[in-house]
């Protein structure tokens, strides 16, 4: 997707974070006392054999340790397909190793004809909920990226669903390319992953709030919410997201930078576990009080996750980037608190070279702010000349994870930094981050 990078040396963020400090430059400051801390361990490099274009999401089946990576469905820039697939181990380490023909392609819901209720353009799954009420553990709802164009989802008057193609921003892929427009749904196995049913649309933002020429030209998305990693806290699917789309109606005449990069960039919504069978329309987003949006209404970022302009924050529409992207959210039960990891875009096309932590103290995501009270992003990682994505806190193959059966949604004192480097396609791990708590 990218034009190759010369690979540089690699910044080792070798020193403790502060958790809950300003600054974005790591082991210049002391951590206030009780804060969370992380360190990078280096270690021998761990590839990925089989393609990963999003968060990873995974679940322990029994005594099994299964993963979903890749991408499904018809997508008219890059291709039709057929590469989510499944691989098995006994622990992460194993499946994450897992070689190309190991992995298994499940039965996935075929894409509707245009016009038609369906699955419409390219899936990614981000996060896979296992339901506690199942006993077996087969039953998984995945959240999942959507991405359309205008040629696969047109725009249907009688339903304000699609888009329509004019003014339309360009793509990855240069001039005359499309850009995408992303959605979030859910599916459904009852087989621990081996079929899935589409069950609709978690989050959507629709035609209006798309941003277009002349005033979109970062070669991303033309709008929408994607890029989700989802957890469970009481009753509730929280989901945080990227915002990518203008928070209000966009019209080329009146469109300011500062409202666009006012309501972006990463967001939290969420729905009743008790509604995954059945999603649509039941989803809420945080507005700036509480969960009162709709799912395709104007929601409200998290203040702490974006860059203010005076420190180079900017529009997902820009060319100069300026904003946090990519959540994988976590549990950690050492720390007793949320961790989250994110990217930086910096430039066109998703162009950034850092990735960056976050924490949040409060268990309850669902009382009060809670759910908004993320610490300021610590800089974790800076690869110079690379092009960072999706990075993600993995389970390993020890006693521990494997005891408590770990997955990327729940860890320990210890846990393997995954990342794609998107200007050599592959997707690797080369730290382990051991976890602490400054007395």
């Amino acid at each position: 997707m990218k034009t190759a990078h010369s690979t540089l040396a690699a910044l080792l963020c070798i020193a403790l974070l502060s958790a809950c400090s300003g600054s974005a430059e790591p082991g210049k400051e002391t951590a206030p006392s009780g804060s969370p801390q992380v360190k990078l361990i280096p270690a021998d490099t761990f590839y990925f054999n089989s393609f990963v274009d999003c968060n990873m999401a995974e679940a322990w089946i029994g005594d099994t340790f299964r993963i979903f990576p890749g991408k499904y469905g018809e997508d008219p820039l890059w291709g039709d397909a057929r590469d989510l697939k499944f691989a098995d181990g006994r622990n992460a380490d194993e499946a994450f190793s897992s070689k190309a023909e190991a992995f298994t392609e499940p039965v996935m819901p075929p894409n509707a004809p245009i016009g038609r209720p369906g699955l419409h353009g390219a899936a990614w799954f981000e996060t896979v909920y296992q339901d506690v009420n199942d006993p077996s553990g087969k039953t998984l709802f995945a959240v999942y990226h959507n991405e359309n164009y205008p040629s696969t989802l047109p725009y249907d008057e009688a339903t304000g669903e699609g888009y329509l193609d004019k003014d339309w921003p360009q793509g990855l892929k240069g001039p005359g390319s499309p850009a995408a427009v992303c959605r979030i749904g859910i599916m459904k196995s009852t087989d621990g992953g081996r079929s899935w049913e589409n069950k609709g649309l978690f989050l959507e933002d629709y035609q209006p709030r798309l941003i277009l020429k002349p005033h979109n030209t970062s070669n991303t998305f033309a709008g929408g919410v994607g890029d989700p990693s989802a957890v469970a806290s009481g009753e509730y699917l929280y989901l945080f997201y990227g915002e990518y789309g203008y928070p209000g109606v966009y019209d080329a005449k009146t469109y300011d930078r500062e409202t666009e990069r006012s309501g972006q960039c990463i967001s939290v919504a969420r729905i009743r576990l008790a509604d995954l069978d059945d999603p649509a329309g039941k989803a809420k987003r945080w507005d700036g009080k509480g969960f009162n949006a709709p799912y395709d209404s104007i929601g409200s970022p998290i203040a702490t996750l974006q860059i203010p302009a005076e420190e180079g924050g900017g529009p997902a529409s820009s060319p100069t980037g300026g904003f946090h992207w990519g959540p994988s959210v976590s549990w950690n039960t050492y720390l007793n608190c949320w961790v989250m990891l994110m990217g930086k875009v910096e430039g066109p096309s998703w162009e950034g070279d850092k990735l960056y932590i976050s924490f949040n103290k409060h268990q309850d995501l669902g009382a009060g702010d809670n759910s908004q009270k993320w610490s300021k992003p610590r800089l974790l990682v800076e690869k110079p000349g690379h092009i960072m994505w999706y990075p993600s806190l993995q389970p390993m193959n020890t006693p521990e994870d494997i005891a408590n059966k770990h997955t990327c949604l729940k860890l320990g004192k210890r846990a393997r930094l995954f990342y794609k480097y998107a200007d050599q396609g592959r997707y690797v791990s080369e730290y382990i981050v051991e976890f602490s708590l400054e007395e």
